[in-house]
């Protein structure tokens, strides 16, 4: 059978004439989400008090992997909740023990813990261990789903949108309309390898990814577990191809004005990157499995701070 490729590639440089020049847009903007600023208001409000109970209760319902024969170590909860209050309140280890002193009942932590157990507890397999069941617990979904890759730098002199040779710190993720994070890969892996293994970890109804990830066999897995997708065409692509690309690319065609709408909800997942940077900062450990200690501790305190406001609405 013969498809329109001609066309359809047309029809791809013109939308993306409209992207360059917003004055060729032929679609309307959906209207933003309204903000309700009381629950917002809330949230913020009862921020720290929420904070520490969800830590409490969390941490205490996880399993701590089996010890092995030695020398017995600082409880891994404890770290676990050491760690948490570090990231949620921006504290360094030094800082951290002396808050810890003032405020760890709070959090059930009763003996002294010094700062370099802090930092060393970012390198232990077991915390990970905790805090990755902390994750799969606690992320929620709306099954509307968008994923991208960002850079995270690790210090303020860089800039991972002016200069991407940078840094080597790239944070893939999927994300739901509510900006709530399902699944996340910090390897450094190349994003479209990585979403190829991250997809089999959600559960969702669709799924929005950018010309980046325009990859056929991603398209198929996608609709293999279930979800539709949302995948922007390159000018070079054809519409030739087994079914879930083909389909894909024929409702861009019948219905560009819906099919877009649908696209650029996209636009969530990159508010989230922007947000996470903004709210927790650059990276601050050396080691790799510090630094991925360090991403998923703040992703697990973004997940709770997102769905207490989301309760609230």
């Amino acid at each position: 059978m013969i498809y329109p490729n001609k066309e359809f590639r047309r029809l791809v440089e013109f939308i993306n004439e409209g992207r360059e020049d917003k004055s060729k847009k032929i679609y309307v903007d959906r209207e933003p989400r309204k903000i309700d600023w009381v629950a917002y208001n809330l949230s913020q409000i009862n921020n720290i008090k929420e904070t520490i109970a969800f830590i409490n209760e969390e941490v205490d319902k996880c399993q701590n992997p089996k010890r092995k024969v030695g020398k017995p170590l600082t409880n891994p909860k404890l770290l676990c909740k050491a760690i948490l209050i570090c990231e949620a309140f921006g504290l360094t280890e030094r800082d951290a023990q002396g808050f810890i002193e003032v405020f760890g009942i709070s959090a059930k932590i009763i003996e002294k813990i010094d700062d370099r157990v802090i930092g060393n507890a970012y390198n232990r397999p077991e915390v990970a261990y905790i805090l990755k069941q902390i994750f799969d617990r606690t992320k929620d979904s709306d099954g509307i789903l968008m994923g991208d890759g960002s850079g995270l730098e690790t210090s303020r002199k860089q800039n991972y949108g002016m200069n991407k040779s940078s840094t080597k710190e790239f944070l893939t993720s999927i994300v739901d309309s509510r900006e709530i994070i399902q699944a996340f890969d910090f390897s450094g892996e190349d994003e479209c390898k990585a979403m190829h293994s991250l997809i089999e970890e959600v559960d969702g109804e669709s799924l929005r990814l950018d010309a980046g990830f325009n990859d056929r066999e991603l398209v198929r897995k996608i609709v293999e577990f279930g979800m539709v997708p949302y995948v922007y065409p390159k000018k070079i692509n054809k519409m030739n191809g087994d079914d879930s690309w083909r389909e894909m690319y024929i409702e861009f065609m019948i219905d560009i004005i819906e099919w877009l709408q649908e696209y650029y909800l996209r636009v969530h997942c990159e508010s989230f990157h922007s947000a996470f940077k903004r709210v927790y900062g650059n990276l601050t450990k050396v080691r790799y499995h510090s630094k991925f200690v360090q991403v998923m501790t703040r992703i697990i305190l973004h997940n709770r701070a997102r769905l207490s406001y989301f309760r609230r609405i």
